[in-house]
C-alpha cells in the first residue's frame, strides 16, 4: 500500500440526483463516500424512485458531519442522527433530511453499491 492523501473535491465518480449528490473515493483498498443533501431530499422520492423502489437496500456504516437526518426503516423503527453520530443501518429503511440544514456524511461501508 502507498501513503496517499484524497479529497472528495476530487472524487473518483460523483452520483448525482435531485437535492443531493454523492461523491466516492477509492482509497486503501476501500471504497468511501460523501453525502450531501439540501433541505427536503428524500431517498425514497430523489433516488428510490429512479430505482423503482420505495426503501435503500444497501447497508452503511455512516458518521455525520452537518445537518439532520431521519432514518425510517421499514418495521417502522424511526431514528434521528445528527452531528457527530457515527451509525449503522441494516438494508430496508428511507431517509430524509430534517430541518433547513444541508446534510452531509461519510459513507465507511456499502458506499460502492449506493444510488446506482
Amino acid at each position: 500500500m502507498e501513503l496517499e492523501v484524497r479529497r472528495f473535491d476530487a472524487p473518483d465518480e460523483a452520483r448525482e440526483m435531485a437535492l443531493g449528490s454523492f461523491q466516492l473515493l477509492r482509497l486503501g483498498g476501500s471504497t468511501l463516500g460523501r453525502a450531501s443533501y439540501a433541505p427536503g431530499w428524500r431517498w425514497s422520492e430523489h433516488v428510490g424512485a429512479a430505482l423503482g423502489q420505495t426503501s435503500c437496500q444497501v447497508e452503511h456504516v455512516c458518521l455525520v458531519l452537518s445537518g439532520r437526518n431521519r432514518i425510517t426503516m421499514d418495521d417502522g423503527r424511526i431514528v434521528d442522527v445528527g452531528p457527530g453520530d457515527l451509525f449503522t443501518v441494516p438494508p430496508g429503511h428511507d431517509s430524509e433530511v430534517l430541518g433547513d440544514e444541508q446534510y452531509v456524511s461519510l459513507h465507511l461501508m456499502g458506499s460502492g453499491d449506493y444510488a446506482r
